[in-house]
């Protein structure tokens, strides 16, 4: 192992642990948003109950998120300094926009939302609700756009080996950028939406809080219904944007080697054992047309296979090809469940049924392992290219760079996230196994909310008069 591949390594472990915790906060903010603004319309107590419940969820994942994206950000100049150099003139304002626009709005209105509701009006901290959640979506559209420039880079103009911005509308806006957008901001809210219903389904098997415990699975099957069959339609058209602009990512999701006979099409690999050394799969169990059905949407429609390109421009086949299917496969199995739900709660049953109450349990956490997968296939898939077509990733790694130095590295972050992170998961854990606890209202006070103008405010009357007479 030498520092290129360690650097990848660890950067591939840091955005792995980031990227599950910013893409939860941006369901939940707007799951906040939503359960306040019901609250706000109906003043029933049980909104209020979920809003408070959830609130804490979001301000420890949001904290933990905030810490491991810092941490993230120090390698672009410890071990990726070249592409710093190169492409510094693109990522860098794009990333600083990010925190201008959304980082500052996120942190202006949050310590509001998360302490200030006994402080101001209902109206003004659901404002602020909805500022921190619209912050979380156009963060995610700065993050993404500097991504996607990367995958399917245009808009710009190579000075001396350097990526200068040339039109910043076609930068922002690349190729692949609306359908990544959109495909990013899905598999969030689906996410959130399958932790909803899994604690849901949680304390309804154990008869605690059912009244909340049932309104957040019935929010969870109401939104699963929508969100997921429109991420099938979403992740298709991706699909097809990445076979234009990324055919050899495309050819490795499929473990495409060779092109067939004219006409045969492209068989839909259902499991198989790539091996990359020989160019070829072992035990492989195929559909035969079905991959140019789904790839092309034609029955004898072609890809482009991997033997096209020399073997150093081909991506490491097995990872690319196994998180695929993994993705895919929960993704299905999300699609069928809220099917089933939904068909379940219309015959009056949803609530009632052990099977689809453990089968929420049990893929509560899907959304998270489908998230991770998919950012595997994009990531891992784009290589050997750091900037698609234009710099390899071997031309982006810091120079002098030696591998003891990252591996010291890598055992100093794993070390360091088992004990902070490990005990934030655990204490979130222990946090949606307690439940959603019913208050009472808490009683408006006399004459509105107001915030004491000076100290000797907070004391009555008669002990100012009191000690003015002393």
């Amino acid at each position: 192992m030498d520092a290129l591949l360690l650097s990848r390594i660890q950067f591939g472990f840091v955005i792995s642990f980031h990227i599950l915790f910013p893409a939860f906060t941006i369901g939940l903010a707007s799951w906040l948003m939503f359960l306040e603004g019901c609250w706000l319309r109906t003043r029933e107590q049980a909104w209020m109950d979920l809003y408070r419940f959830w609130v804490k969820v979001f301000a420890i994942s949001f904290g933990m998120g905030v810490v491991s994206g810092i941490v993230m950000s120090f390698q672009f100049g410890t071990n990726w300094a070249m592409l710093s150099e190169r492409a510094g003139s693109i990522l860098g304002p794009l990333l600083s926009y990010e925190v201008l626009t959304a980082f500052f709005l996120e942190a202006g209105f949050l310590g509001v939302m998360l302490f200030g509701q006994k402080k101001v009006a209902p109206a003004v901290h659901f404002f602020c609700t909805c500022m921190v959640a619209l912050g979380t979506l156009i963060s995610t559209f700065w993050i993404i756009a500097a991504i996607s420039w990367m995958h399917t880079p245009q808009g710009h103009e190579v000075v001396n080996g350097i990526f200068v911005p040339a039109d910043w509308r076609a930068v922002i806006f690349n190729p692949s950028m609306p359908y990544r957008l959109a495909h990013m901001v899905l598999a969030a809210f689906i996410t959130t939406c399958f932790v909803i219903g899994g604690v849901g389904a949680w304390h309804l098997r154990r008869s605690t809080y059912p009244a909340l415990a049932g309104r957040m699975l019935k929010l969870a099957v109401a939104f699963g219904a929508i969100a997921v069959p429109l991420q099938v339609l979403v992740g298709d058209q991706h699909g097809l944007n990445t076979l234009k602009h990324q055919p050899v990512k495309v050819a490795a999701m499929e473990a495409h080697w060779e092109q067939g006979p004219p006409g045969e099409g492209v068989p839909l690999i259902l499991f198989a054992v790539p091996r990359q050394a020989e160019a070829r799969n072992d035990y492989e169990i195929a559909v035969p047309r079905l991959g140019s059905l789904i790839l092309t949407h034609t029955l004898d429609g072609e890809i482009k296979p991997l033997a096209a390109v020399p073997a150093g421009d081909r991506p490491p086949v097995a990872p690319v090809f196994y998180a695929f299917r993994v993705m895919v496969g929960l993704g299905m199995l999300m699609l069928l469940l809220v099917l089933a739900s939904a068909f379940a709660w219309w015959r009056g049953r949803l609530v009632g049924s052990p099977l689809l109450l453990n089968a929420w349990r049990l893929l509560s956490p899907a959304g998270f392992i489908a998230l991770l997968a998919g950012w595997w296939v994009t990531e891992i898939g784009r290589q050997p290219w750091v900037v698609y077509g234009l710099m390899r990733t071997s031309e982006a790694v810091s120079p002098n760079l030696v591998a003891p130095q990252v591996a010291a590295s890598i055992a100093g972050y794993a070390s360091v996230y088992a004990v902070v992170f490990g005990a934030g998961i655990w204490y979130l854990y222990r946090l949606l196994k307690k439940g959603p606890q019913p208050h009472e209202a808490p009683p408006e006070p006399e004459g509105g909310l107001k915030t004491p103008a000076r100290p000797l405010s907070a004391a009555g009357e008669a002990d100012i008069e009191e000690g003015g007479a002393q």
